[in-house]
């Protein structure tokens, strides 16, 4: 455990050096993939969302691939094709942009829904069908994807369920004053535009890290509290849809990675409550009679945070 704690700290480190400012959402995706999960990361353009992609995949030594999502994009452009090969006298299968260890699907709400089930297909099964032939996807194997909240003309917003297949979603927001102005600094100090971050791990490494996760330990407290959270979220009155049970193993499993970046080999409250908006948010649905008193999924999972008893757990010393 110390080893991964060493590790994941490094990888973080390495990507602060070129995404400024954004520890804590970079601290939350870096869980997520620690627990072999899938990561959506909405927010306005330009706020560095595909350099954090590119540089988590440097960073975990993964081979990295972007697929930028349009309205004429097909199913077989993502997953691959069988093309005849006139040489051989035979149709052989060409591999697609999905197979690779880091997926960037940029701007995911901007492809039809038929490319988009062809992606949570391999998310959820690490599999693509093609033809009636099955072809396994390389381990690790994630996917980053992005989506912005404006520009809707022309896009074909992700439904609810298929929401639920990102293990966390986050959002980076706008830098302050001070960070804005180092990113500025930065660039005129490098002398360039392209940004290059080290490799730190590889990608049999990397499913070490993940494997050290099954040795942190979840205590039946923390595990009741994952439960009543999600609970909570579905007899919220406010909610017209809580978290499905996928929503509290999200919040165990991101919560075991989240403690191993903190040093530790088992789970607190705090480290639930830390990673419960990325988690939860995106499985909530707020009343639609609601929309005019700014309620929304945010407000309801920070109520429910707010009044659901947080456990007291024995902190363990070294």
């Amino acid at each position: 455990m110390p080893t991964a704690h060493r590790r994941a700290l490094a990888v973080l480190d390495e990507v602060d050096t070129v995404v400024v400012g954004k520890r804590s959402a970079t601290e939350v995706v870096l869980a997520a993939v620690l627990a072999g999960g899938h990561v959506l990361m909405e927010d306005f353009p330009g706020l560095g969302k595909t350099l954090a992609a590119r540089t988590f995949a440097t960073a975990l030594g993964l081979d990295f691939t972007r697929a930028q999502f349009t309205p004429d994009l097909l199913p077989s452009d993502l997953t691959g094709a069988f093309v005849f090969d006139q040489k051989e006298g035979a149709f052989e299968f060409r591999h697609g942009p999905i197979f690779t260890g880091l997926l960037l699907a940029d701007e995911i709400n901007r492809t039809p829904p038929k490319t988009q089930a062809a992606l949570l297909e391999a998310m959820q099964e690490h599999q693509v069908t093609v033809e009636g032939q099955t072809f396994p996807l390389p381990r690790p194997f994630h996917v980053l994807a992005t989506a912005n909240p404006v520009e809707y003309e022309g896009t074909y917003p992700l439904p609810e369920a298929q929401l639920d297949r990102f293990l966390v979603r986050v959002a980076f927001g706008y830098p302050g004053a001070d960070e804005e102005l180092e990113v500025l600094q930065r660039r005129m100090s490098r002398r360039q535009e392209d940004q290059q971050a080290r490799r730190v791990v590889d990608a049999a490494e990397l499913l070490e890290l993940q494997g050290a996760l099954e040795d942190v330990t979840v205590s039946p407290e923390v595990a009741r509290y994952c439960v009543a959270l999600a609970r909570a979220t579905r007899e919220h009155e406010q909610a017209l849809m809580g978290a499905s049970p996928r929503g509290s193993l999200a919040l165990l499993l991101v919560g075991r990675g989240y403690a191993v970046i903190r040093g530790r080999d088992y789970v607190t409250p705090d480290d639930v409550k830390a990673v419960a908006p990325a988690v939860l948010e995106h499985r909530v649905v707020a009343r639609p009679e609601l929309w005019m008193s700014e309620v929304g999924p945010g407000s309801i999972v920070a109520d429910v945070l707010r009044t659901v008893p947080a456990p007291r757990v024995a902190v363990r010393r070294a």
